[in-house]
């Protein structure tokens, strides 16, 4: 980790698993993020809105190169629903549209939520992220500008009724990338024929990165203890960027072959150590090292030859064995 003089902000790479609270947006934690850390750079990915809480992968330095493949996995969340009433975000923070006595209608919910397990056709709100054109759906919405939204696919692995009384409910999900909470439960509130939209959420996993979560209050902590080795200790919970993308295979590559590639050469190498995962899926990404040094990722095109994806700025340079 290095430190940079003229600008008191420190070079740390890697991946910081943040327990977000509720009421922050996420730039908003990134901001703090950085502060607490004196980072020189940071982002985030896999965005929470402000209404919902819990599991914001932050990334640091070289791993921002990297922050669309750390959400690859699928992902767990805990979400509170309100029934009897339709908002035009599907969560809190939008306006009613509709409110009806749900009665009775979660008696219902256990035979309902049958029906949103496995491959489903998931429209969202147009108060999402989704871009149309370039652009997000909600500065769409926001003109009151009619476009249309496009369908996905999804999956939902599980979804587990945790209570339900008259007037709320709570699940768990664990589903596929791209899933909308917000749609879901909003889709549920319909089948009812009652409405519902989300009034707490909160991510609890997601699969391709492990490890525990740390609150903004913890790491605040840390810092304001004001020990001589308090950045060792802040530092000390920032997972690796080859790390948090362990759910990648990897491959080693000679230093001959890892110059070669960090100066942007397509590789010829063996394949039969890789077929097995080509054969099951042409488009794979696989980590590349030169001995225990991370590179970055590369694929093989369709002459097979190994190429770059990602790369960590001048990996060859910093090893100061790599040309011995």
């Amino acid at each position: 980790m290095g430190f940079n003089k003229k600008s008191h902000l420190r070079k740390i790479d890697g991946l910081l698993l943040i327990d977000k609270p509720k009421g922050l947006s996420s730039a908003q934690v990134v901001a703090k993020v950085k502060g607490i850390f004196k980072a020189q750079k940071a982002g985030h990915t896999g965005s929470l809105d402000p209404l919902a809480s819990g599991l914001l992968p932050i990334i640091l330095g070289q791993a921002t190169k990297f922050s669309s493949f750390f959400l690859e996995g699928a992902k767990t969340y805990e979400a509170e629903g309100r029934l009897g009433i339709t908002t035009t975000s599907q969560d809190a923070e939008g306006e009613i549209v509709r409110e009806v006595d749900p009665h009775d209608a979660y008696i219902k919910l256990p035979s309902v939520l049958q029906e949103f397990r496995g491959d489903l056709i998931q429209t969202p709100s147009v108060y999402s992220a989704i871009k149309v054109k370039g652009k997000p759906l909600y500065k769409y919405a926001r003109s009151n500008f009619e476009v249309e939204v496009p369908s996905r696919n999804i999956r939902i692995m599980e979804l587990t009724l945790i209570y339900s009384d008259r007037n709320t409910f709570k699940i768990r999900v664990h589903c596929s990338k791209g899933t909308y909470i917000r749609t879901l439960v909003h889709d549920i509130g319909q089948r009812l024929n009652v409405g519902a939209h989300v009034i707490s959420l909160r991510r609890i996993g997601i699969d391709a990165l492990t490890g525990p979560m740390y609150t903004l209050d913890e790491l605040q902590k840390i810092k304001d203890a004001g020990d001589d080795d308090a950045f060792s200790k802040l530092d000390a919970h920032i997972i690796s960027t080859d790390s948090a993308l362990g759910y990648l295979p990897s491959i080693h590559l000679s230093k001959e072959e890892s110059i070669m590639l960090c100066q942007g050469q397509s590789l010829k190498i063996a394949l039969e150590p890789v077929l097995p995962f080509l054969e099951k899926d042409r488009t794979q990404i696989f980590r590349l090292y030169y001995e225990t040094l991370f590179l970055g990722l590369g694929h093989f095109n369709a002459q097979n030859f190994l190429c770059c994806v990602r790369m960590m700025s001048d990996p060859m340079q910093t090893n100061p064995n790599s040309h011995s």
